[in-house]
């Protein structure tokens, strides 16, 4: 009889879910808003995320090949214990071609079913691809194959639309960095999309509460009301969901776009979004909305029937047990990575604990939002009853009265703006901190090319020139002893000449001599130096290093050096160096002038010799332009979901503002005029934004002092004082206009008409 009940209780509750759907929708139109948007950017980000995983890059010069082999770019991070097989491999990009060997071609040509093994020398002189075609009536797959055998994991086997990944070895950059955006900003809208929804359907609820009330008064059980919230949520979930899934393709192709129009993405790669990302929206969006019901049908369905009918009038302001566990879990976890940045994390690394940093602080004070909304506005009460007379007034009461609705609003408000401080200015911070390293670091006055080493003599013989070095740069890992803090990036190598070094490149040597700096040496920092190996490697230790172009080479340590944070990097000799860049050459040489010598006359003096010379604003505006490009990622991605939560905090303060249609109805019975209600509504909406700013500028700010300290050394992130007043202009104004443009349409009918509806 139990299952037979059961079985009539779900159908009985989805159709009434449906009906309550039909004649309330605008009551769900904000909710279906946010599940719609939510499905679409993480549809979008799995979109980015399969785009990356293909990457299909179709040939050009190489089309004609059935099958290409090039270089492997990638390469296996060396393990703490080789012998260890639990221990994740991991695994980074070098940044030069890696060459082939020249009989490679030779040998492929014996392959069967190949009709012809052709090189491609078209770099430095290096052999960079071998474009293989097939005989007639060969199979490509069979002949990918045979290739494989042939090669023997020296080089990797390409077809399709990877055989472009020959030509444009650069695209292999766009894999990590699609998946890497992908996964990080999805994870996130995931988050706040589960908590727009949760506080869109909480507030949804509150509305409803006299409703709630009469049902269980007249004998609706807590179970059957809380079936019929869930079955209410996934009803509109379903609805909005699907729709979502198919707007992410629409919205992953346009964010492609944008990270191709500033080539962070080579225009070469084809963006692709199959199915699967679609699915994984809708379902993320489906179980969401379920998790965000469950909780609001929880609070709905434990009061009992009396206390209902009074929490209808008037809602308590309480947070349950549950919610003050998760905050302090919260917390507890923003306060651990807050040391874990200041104590341990240098350079890049640094953003790795902050960013997840900034989203619990957000999240432990959202939980909490109900207490800290009623203090907030208890203290805000004072002014703004000094400045706003009667409307004030007023406005304090319906705040204090309806602080559940208050917090409800105040949490998008909170979201959007400690999540659009933190990481505009973690982006500022560390662009600025390494941006100010890289010019520091820099002693050179001038720059010429080309560099060869006869011109280097040419320039040194140059009367003015105080010094002069070579100079090149590229990545590489160290392989050997075991180096504990390496991550897939690498190390950043800098080439230059040991005559020259001390007074072109800003370094101070703690240990050692850069006049030493030939041969197979190499200058570290000290304090990578003191992570290498388990004691540490020192002077005239040896250190096994993988240069760009897969190269292994041992040098030895002739320096230490100290450097400004953001500023890490390994010095070799440019000529042991740049014969494995893909250029194979120094790509320019830094000029120091003397003293008393301008820059003007110098340069002069160097263009009579027929050579190319810039300032040294030259490096330093192309290293600006790179870290330009990775910080314009961050803004775009941050600002979709910034934006997605600013389209919550419209539908949340629509929601609570239409609904209130009766209220203004009765007040304005009561004396009021319509313009004593919409000044009122504007002091409330002035005192939801200030309280959401206030909380969203604490949850910004306790991420950003410990990772300003670790990036700069400062508490204070760098960044103009402009982005702080543009994020609470642009939230003030969304919210005030949100909640005043509501009020004047509902206000617009007869005070009789209004007071008389049931909504």
């Amino acid at each position: 009889m139990g299952d037979q009940e059961r079985d009539r209780r779900w159908p009985l509750m989805w159709s009434l879910a449906l009906s309550t759907l039909r004649h309330r929708a605008s009551a769900f139109a904000a909710a279906f808003v946010a599940m719609l948007l939510g499905a679409a950017i993480v549809s979008a980000c799995g979109g980015l995320m399969e785009t990356g995983i293909r990457l299909a890059v179709p040939p050009q010069r190489l089309a004609g090949a059935a099958v290409v082999v090039t270089g492997d770019q990638s390469y296996a991070l060396p393990k703490a214990d080789p012998e260890d097989e639990e221990e994740d491999v991991q695994y980074g990009l070098l940044p030069e071609r890696v060459p082939l060997d020249p009989g490679l071609a030779g040998r492929l040509a014996r392959v069967p079913g190949v009709a012809a093994a052709v090189p491609d020398t078209s770099g430095a002189g290096a052999v960079q691809a071998v474009a293989v075609t097939a005989e007639d009536g060969t199979d490509t797959r069979e002949l990918a194959e045979r290739v494989e055998r042939a090669v023997a994991g020296s080089a990797v086997v390409l077809t399709g639309d990877e055989r472009g990944l020959a030509e444009f070895p650069e695209a292999l950059a766009a894999r990590e960095n699609l998946i890497v955006l992908a996964a990080v900003f999805g994870a996130m809208a995931i988050i706040v999309s589960m908590f727009v929804v949760a506080a869109t359907l909480a507030l949804s609820v509150q509305q409803r509460q006299r409703e709630m009330a009469l049902l269980r008064a007249i004998g609706t059980t807590p179970g059957q009301v809380r079936r019929m919230v869930v079955a209410e949520t996934m009803a509109l979930s379903i609805a909005a969901a699907v729709p979502g899934g198919l707007l992410g393709p629409v919205l992953g192709g346009w964010l492609f776009d944008r990270l191709v129009d500033n080539a962070v993405v080579p225009g070469v790669v084809v963006y692709g979004q199959g199915w699967l990302p679609a699915a994984v929206g809708v379902a993320v969006s489906l179980l969401s909305a379920l998790i965000a019901a469950l909780v609001t049908a929880r609070r709905a369905a434990s009061a009992r029937p009396a206390e209902a009918l009074a929490e209808a009038a008037a809602p308590p302001v309480r947070t349950g047990a549950v919610r003050r566990a998760a905050a302090v879990t919260c917390f507890a976890g923003g306060v651990a990575l807050a040391l874990v940045t200041v104590l341990f994390m240098h350079g890049p690394l640094v953003s790795s604990t902050a960013g997840p940093a900034v989203l619990l602080w957000a999240i432990g004070l959202a939980l909490v939002a109900p207490t800290l909304v009623k203090a907030v506005t208890s203290v805000l009460a004072r002014p703004v009853l000094a400045l706003s007379g009667p409307a004030g007034y007023l406005a304090v009461l319906n705040t204090r009265a309806g602080t559940a609705r208050l917090a409800a609003a105040v949490v998008p408000v909170l979201l959007a703006t400690g999540m659009a401080t933190a990481n505009l200015y973690m982006q500022t911070t560390q662009t600025g901190a390494a941006g100010r390293a890289y010019a520091e670091s820099l002693l050179a006055d001038l720059v010429v090319t080309p560099a060869t080493p006869d011109t280097l003599d040419q320039v040194r013989a140059v009367e003015g020139v105080a010094a002069a070095s070579e100079y090149v740069t590229s990545t590489g890992y160290v392989d050997a002893p075991h180096d504990a803090w390496q991550r897939e990036e690498g190390w950043p190598l800098r080439g230059v000449s040991a005559e020259g070094v001390e007074k072109t490149v800003a370094t101070t040597v703690i240990g050692g001599d850069l006049r030493q700096l030939k041969g197979d040496t190499v200058a570290l920092t000290a304090v990578h130096a003191r992570n290498i190996g388990r004691g540490g490697v020192g002077l005239g230790d040896t250190v096994t290093m993988r240069l760009g172009d897969r190269a292994q080479v041992k040098l030895r340590v002739v320096a230490l050096l100290r450097v400004e944070t953001g500023n890490e990097m390994a010095l070799l000799p440019a000529s042991t160096l740049a014969p494995h860049t893909t250029a194979g050459a120094p790509s320019r040489i830094l000029v120091r002038a003397a003293d008393g010598v301008t820059r003007e006359a110098l340069t002069g003096e160097l263009r009579r010799l027929g050579l190319e010379v810039q300032g040294r604003d030259a490096l330093t505006a192309a290293f600006g332009a790179a870290q330009n490009t990775q910080a314009w990622v961050n803004y775009l991605l941050v600002g979709v979901i910034v934006a997605y939560t600013a389209i919550a905090v419209v539908n949340t303060q629509v929601m609570a503002t239409a609904r209130r249609r009766r209220e203004f109805g009765l007040q304005r019975l009561t004396g009021s005029t319509r313009g004593q209600v919409l000044r009122m509504t504007g002091v409330e909406a002035l005192m939801v934004a200030v309280t959401g700013i206030l909380l969203g500028t604490v949850a910004s700010a306790i991420s950003l002092v410990p990772f300003a300290i670790a990036v700069d050394g400062s508490p204070l992130p760098s960044g103009p004082w402009g982005i702080y007043a543009g994020v609470v202009g642009a939230v003030a104004v969304i919210t005030v206009g949100a909640t005043w443009l509501p009020a004047w349409l509902v206000t617009r009918s007869r005070p009789a008409e209004a007071a008389a509806a049931l909504t």
